[in-house]
């Protein structure tokens, strides 16, 4: 490993001293325009982009500050209209590895791409990965981010033993599950709320290679879905179905469960086994720019659609990481394919208990509206994170896409109803329309995530467009 980025040495760095300027002369800041992954809502946001913790420091803004990964969020969580983010990409050194335990410190900026591309080679691999890599570990603390493996491994805060937080005030904390346990636990599915997390410990999984055995069950309903996840459940540590989106009535949740679990050596074909720790490169295809909003419609995403079925169904016994894991990876700049207006991708989790029932009518809704559902999957979730608002906990999530279209919004207020009414929540990392008032009514602990706010940010100096919208923030 070559370069500044990865010198494995804890090294103490020159700190910057800023010119101060009187605030009449400062020049207004440049603003740069923002958006999520969705693209649904774009803001013009004083945009920084420090590289040492001094920098990080000297960045922040009492009026308000909104830190940033590589903006993966699909609504307008690291969006601050008008008022200053840090984006933390720069950020993004390692500062230690024990080859014995796969225990690494590094800076928050760091991706699961960096991860991969570094460690995958000598054995390791992230031990929860959601469906991109190109996501910085800070994001992957923010949203406590999880992977077709919850049920198994739970959710990223499973594999952190702790990491550094720059408070408001100036001051970095240690936290981990001995030390500053309150802001530790609140940072999980806090959003960047509390402090910009500047360094984080965690734990990589030891893997002998870089492919996966995998498995195809085609099921032609939702109940043999439900079923086919129960009875494989201890089978795969991996599981994640694709439903046909044109599928209704008797064969609503028709589709492909896919399963997988890390290949060991002794198990690959000759020719994968001769580079067992292969790892990919960038993507080799790209979508170049935002396409017109009619290349979306039926007609198309029904061609998709059946092409991803015939694509799951026909899985390989043994399949590379990136092909397992990142599909969406493999094709750069793929949300430009929702055009202009963006789109949101809504996942909630409702509880096991109802769940047939539960999970087919918020399905026929979904799939009997005007709108235009296309990529989806759906997964099993295993035991609640500790994270005071964390999104995952036991019960079934499914994630849908959507192209942003005139009766979006209303569609997405009556499933927050119907998830509601079944004790379920949505994903504040994909969101982009949920209320204070839903929020609220879904996520029990606010009050306890608020309670620790209160604490180490009284003067709610981190904010950002979610926060306020659903009423994290002032």
């Amino acid at each position: 490993m070559e370069g500044v980025r990865k010198n494995m040495a804890l090294e103490q760095r020159e700190s910057s001293t800023a010119l101060q300027v009187p605030a009449a002369l400062a020049p207004k800041p440049y603003l740069t325009q923002l958006a999520g992954w969705g693209a649904n809502h774009r803001a013009d946001c004083d945009l920084r982009e420090p590289e040492l913790q001094a920098q990080v420091q000297s960045s922040l803004d009492a009026r308000g500050t909104t830190p940033r990964g590589l903006g993966r969020s699909y609504g307008d969580a690291a969006l601050n209209a008008g008022g200053r983010v840090l984006g933390m990409t720069r950020f993004n050194r390692y500062l230690a590895f024990d080859d014995a335990t796969g225990t690494l410190s590094c800076e928050a900026g760091v991706s699961l791409e960096d991860v991969l591309r570094d460690f995958a080679p000598r054995g390791w691999f992230p031990m929860v990965t959601p469906g991109t890599k190109f996501v910085t570990i800070g994001g992957c603390i923010a949203n406590d981010i999880h992977g077709k493996a919850h049920h198994v491994q739970g959710s990223f805060s499973s594999c952190v033993d702790s990491f550094t937080v720059l408070l408001a005030s100036g001051e970095v904390l240690n936290a981990s599950r001995t030390e500053n346990t309150d802001l530790f636990w609140a940072s999980f599915g806090g959003m960047g709320l509390l402090g910009v997390i500047l360094t984080a410990t965690i734990r990589l999984k030891k893997i002998e290679t870089t492919y996966f055995r995998q498995r195809s069950i085609q099921v032609n309903d939702l109940e043999g879905m439900l079923a086919a996840f129960k009875e494989h459940d201890h089978e795969f540590s991996y599981s994640v179905a694709t439903l046909d989106v044109f599928a209704t009535g008797a064969r609503l949740g028709r589709g492909v469960l896919a399963l997988g679990d890390h290949a060991r050596r002794e198990e690959l074909p000759p020719a994968m086994a001769a580079n067992p720790l292969r790892i990919s490169g960038p993507p080799k295809l790209t979508v170049p720019f935002e396409l017109p909003t009619l290349t979306l419609n039926r007609l198309t995403i029904r061609v998709v659609n059946a092409l991803l079925q015939q694509i799951q169904s026909r899985g390989a016994a043994f399949s590379h990481y990136e092909q397992f894991t990142y599909p969406l990876d493999m094709l750069a700049h793929w949300n430009r394919g929702y055009g202009p207006a963006g789109f949101t991708q809504y996942q909630f989790v409702i509880p096991f208990e109802e769940g047939p029932r539960r999970l087919r009518e918020i399905l026929s809704t979904i799939l009997n509206s005007s709108e235009l559902p296309f990529l989806n999957v759906l997964k099993c979730f295993g035991k609640q994170s500790e994270g005071v608002l964390s999104f995952p906990r036991e019960g079934y999530t499914f994630a849908i896409d959507f192209p942003i279209r005139k009766g979006t919004a209303a569609l997405l207020k009556r499933l927050d109803a119907l998830v509601l009414d079944a004790g379920g929540r949505v994903y504040l990392g994909k969101d982009s329309f949920l209320d204070a008032a839903t929020f609220r009514a879904m996520y029990t602990s606010v009050d306890q995530w608020l309670q620790t706010k209160a604490k180490y940010d009284p003067q709610n100096v981190f904010t950002s467009d979610l926060g306020r919208r659903v009423g994290l923030v002032r």
